[in-house]
């Protein structure tokens, strides 16, 4: 396989990228590439045989978008830190089926992973293993979609389908004559699938999604890109942000662009 990666900065300390769809960040498949060892063959190509890279936070297979690596181990523990401490700013847009009944809002839920099938659910609280999950979520734009294309509605539309009158939350099939709202997401804890799985609880299951949208057809990727990432320089100490555009099948569908 020929990934050629998106390099969008580098230092000494670490390295941020977009992560293509379909590539995981880490895999112990000897077959299969992944991001480390993309990255490894990127500073090979640079003549830097030795380099080493440390994963400090994950994207989903399927989900595309901006993520940092560590090169080497201060900055490995520092970035780590604030991944885990949620000081790491984490931006993404979702193509979620159907209108929501409000234009932002948040969305809490308590979530089981299933380890042997490498999925998760909503659960109630004090479930064992059960853990608390929370987003905040804001519609950005709506979509119907067409026989041969997709019609956009203007902000103003946007904010006056949430009048009541055309509220409503929908699960149906991103087909001909459906409805796709396009979300901006920020989590607000890190969990297993959070976004994929709390929108399909919500009644909005992710375009693309086949693990959580029973709805889902064809081969497109799931329409979720990790737009936005933000942290402190781990030796520097200056803010640091770094942003991308959504350049998979599901947002081309949409027309997307900003």
């Amino acid at each position: 396989m020929n990934q050629k990666l998106e390099i969008i900065y580098e230092d000494r300390d670490l390295i941020v990228c977009r992560k293509p769809p379909g590539i995981p960040v880490q895999t112990a498949k000897l077959a299969q590439l992944d991001m480390g060892s993309l990255l490894r063959n990127y500073f090979m190509e640079k003549g830097e045989d030795n380099a080493q890279v440390f994963v400090v936070h994950r994207l989903d297979q399927p989900v595309e978008g901006v993520m940092v690596f560590a090169r080497n181990q201060r900055a490995a523990a520092e970035l780590s830190r604030q991944s885990r401490e949620r000081n790491m700013d984490k931006i993404y847009l979702a193509l979620a089926e159907g209108i929501f009944a409000e234009p932002s809002g948040e969305l809490e839920d308590y979530l089981w992973h299933d380890r042997k099938t490498n999925s998760s659910r909503v659960a109630k609280q004090g479930i064992p293993g059960a853990k608390y999950a929370k987003l905040a979520y804001e519609v950005e734009d709506m979509y119907h979609i067409q026989d041969y294309g997709v019609n956009s509605q203007s902000s103003s539309q946007v904010q006056q389908s949430f009048d009541g009158s055309h509220a409503q939350q929908s699960s149906d099939s991103a087909q001909p004559g459906s409805a796709v709202s396009l979300v901006r997401v920020q989590l607000l804890t890190g969990r297993h699938h959070q976004i994929r799985v709390q929108m399909a609880h919500a009644g909005h299951p992710l375009v693309g999604d086949r693990k959580y949208n029973p709805s889902c057809r064809g081969n497109a990727p799931i329409g979720l890109c990790a737009v936005k990432i933000a942290f402190v320089h781990p030796t520097a100490g200056k803010a640091m942000q770094f942003a991308v555009e959504p350049q998979g099948q599901a947002f081309q569908l949409m027309n997307f662009a900003r």
